[in-house]
């Protein structure tokens, strides 16, 4: 997949309030389905099918620790939002030069 696909996948993933919210509550450490789940309005299942949508879009990643799995954001996933924000900022500064010099000359 390319950045562009990878980056609207990410979007998309965090389009659905429920895994936004999952996805928050993860940059404060990791944490297992039964953690995450607490005081959501969805069940552990549901929680647990977020999460694997926040994983396929590269968002998380999980460790196995005995019998559950704990979750953590991915820095690498992160990337994605940074390079395309980034992107999106350097053109729009680029043509805001552009316009400048125009008014200089």
């Amino acid at each position: 997949m390319n950045a562009n696909g990878l980056t609207w996948t990410i979007f998309d993933a965090l389009g659905d309030p429920t895994r936004r919210s999952i996805f928050e509550r993860l940059r404060h450490g990791p944490r297992s389905v039964g953690e995450l789940a607490e005081g959501l309005p969805v069940s552990r299942p549901a929680v647990s099918q977020h999460l694997r949508i926040l994983k396929q879009a590269g968002l998380v990643s999980d460790l196995k620790n005995g019998t559950r799995r704990v979750y953590r954001v991915d820095p690498e996933g992160l990337l994605g939002i940074r390079d395309y924000f980034d992107g999106f900022w350097t053109e729009a500064l680029e043509r805001f030069r552009q316009e400048a010099g125009k008014e200089l000359r």
